[in-house]
């Protein structure tokens, strides 16, 4: 009997000891999800929330190319009023340019050409960069004239606007040029189509042969 009392006292005491335990841990649990309900969510939406910004402040830095060619040409472009759909301002066409020839020396001893050329189109173009020149001979040859040292700007032209563009060479003053040109071939930076003028009459006879001519890119008239 006195071995039954204390094993049933002993049972008791164990079933209590559980019971606080099991209280306690049900009150740490709702303090635990109270404290998590008041906080947690709140930041974690200012997180997703920050982060979203952040990608695609980066996607935006990545996608822009300032230093490209072509954030150049289509800047150069918007200062002339010149931008189209994407930007880019297209060449001007053979057809719709008016180009003539002039000799244009300054002194005996440096012949100068200047090859203008008007835009009668009715939308701006690009005239940037190089013509193709040829030089017919009366022989009824035709002579590449090749490029002189001159880095191109970018240039466009509004409807009216001209261009022009120059070849140099030297004059020769003894009347022994081997050279007698007849016709400047003419095609246009970024074009396939040439036109034909006419030597300038009274331009100096050029001195060595067609392979001393240089022409040099576009510029502006003004």
């Amino acid at each position: 009997m006195k071995y039954t009392r204390i094993a049933a006292l002993a049972a008791i005491g164990v079933a209590a000891s559980l019971s606080l335990t099991a209280c306690g841990g049900d009150d740490s649990g709702k303090d635990s999800t109270s404290k998590g309900s008041s906080s947690s969510p709140s930041e974690g939406g200012s997180q997703a929330e920050s982060g979203a910004d952040s990608d695609s402040s980066k996607s935006e830095a990545g996608d822009a190319k300032p230093g490209s060619g072509q954030d150049t040409e289509a800047r150069a472009g918007a200062a002339n009023g010149a931008t189209e759909a994407g930007g880019k301002v297209k060449f001007c066409k053979t057809q719709d340019l008016a180009i003539d020839a002039r000799d244009a020396a300054t002194d005996e001893s440096s012949g100068r050409i200047d090859i203008t050329m008007i835009n009668r189109g009715s939308a701006t173009c690009s005239a940037t960069g190089f013509a193709g020149v040829d030089i017919k001979d009366a022989d009824n040859t035709s002579n590449p004239i090749e490029r002189g040292h001159a880095q191109p700007r970018i240039f466009t032209l509004k409807p009216g606007d001209a261009a022009v563009f120059n070849l140099a060479y030297d004059i020769d003053s003894t009347g022994d040029s081997l050279a007698h040109p007849t016709n400047i071939l003419v095609t246009p930076p970024n074009e396939t189509h040439t036109v034909s003028l006419k030597w300038p009459a009274g331009a100096g006879e050029i001195k060595g042969a067609y392979t001393d001519v240089q022409v040099y890119p576009t510029h502006t008239t003004k």
